[in-house]
């Protein structure tokens, strides 16, 4: 991992609290950028990710300290069980933004999606996790999600996503559940750009656009800029 990167992470972890008082062995930033590496790279349970710290030990030594080597899968359980969750989050959070900043990410799509898997009984999936998320196409990576009450509640989320992210200079892309009046100002107040769907739910609005793009068209786009692009995906049946 190249150096401003590691850079990033450590900043962003070292801002996270630490829920220990006494018979403090392994600093936190060790463990939680162990714990990161390792699920990063598939670790799937605490006994995988102290089976990548021992294997990665002396790349890890050239950026962390490890006093007392690789903690044991029973130190790195006990003390996630312990974390602040929402504090965690928002480290990550000030990563992921972190590394925005580094690659020039420039399109933000922020989407909703049900989780698989997530309902408790087949015949009763009211209870199935809904995310709303910010995927950074530059980089390829969800950069920040939050959880809602479900599907087609999303829009205090996509608020809360659009204050998390440093946007100055994006171009957001959101679906037509985000096609509101003060989904629109923040993004302009965080000096972004969007794209925002309209569909038939706003009869009056959508009949404006056409409206404008079909007169538009017989003048040739005359005086306005414009461009054209067309795509078609003929994948997942479609």
């Amino acid at each position: 991992m190249e150096g401003p990167a590691t850079a990033k992470i450590l900043c962003a972890l070292h801002a996270m609290p630490d829920p220990r008082h006494h018979n403090i062995r392994h600093r936190l930033v060790d463990i939680l950028t162990i714990a990161l590496f390792a699920v990063i790279c598939g670790a799937d349970g605490w006994v995988d990710v102290a089976r990548y710290g021992r294997s990665k030990y002396d790349w890890l030594k050239g950026f962390l300290q490890l006093p007392h080597g690789i903690p044991s899968h029973d130190t790195f359980g006990e003390l996630f069980a312990r974390l602040d969750p929402d504090a965690l989050e928002q480290c990550f959070r000030q990563w992921m933004v972190s590394l925005v900043q580094l690659s020039g990410g420039k399109l933000v799509a922020i989407d909703g999606k049900s989780l698989r898997q997530s309902f408790a009984h087949g015949w009763d999936k009211s209870g199935m996790a809904h995310m709303v998320s910010a995927f950074v196409q530059a980089n390829g990576l969800v950069f920040a999600q939050e959880k809602t009450d479900g599907k087609g509640k999303e829009l205090e989320a996509i608020h809360k996503l659009l204050s998390v992210l440093d946007l100055e200079g994006a171009v957001v892309t959101i679906d037509a559940i985000g096609c509101q009046r003060k989904i629109a100002q923040q993004i302009l107040d965080a000096k972004a750009n969007y794209v925002l769907q309209v569909k038939a739910n706003q009869s009056a609005l959508q009949k404006a656009i056409v409206k404008l793009v079909d007169e538009a068209m017989l003048e040739n786009f005359k005086g306005l800029c414009s461009d054209h692009d067309e795509q078609t995906d003929g994948d997942h049946g479609r």
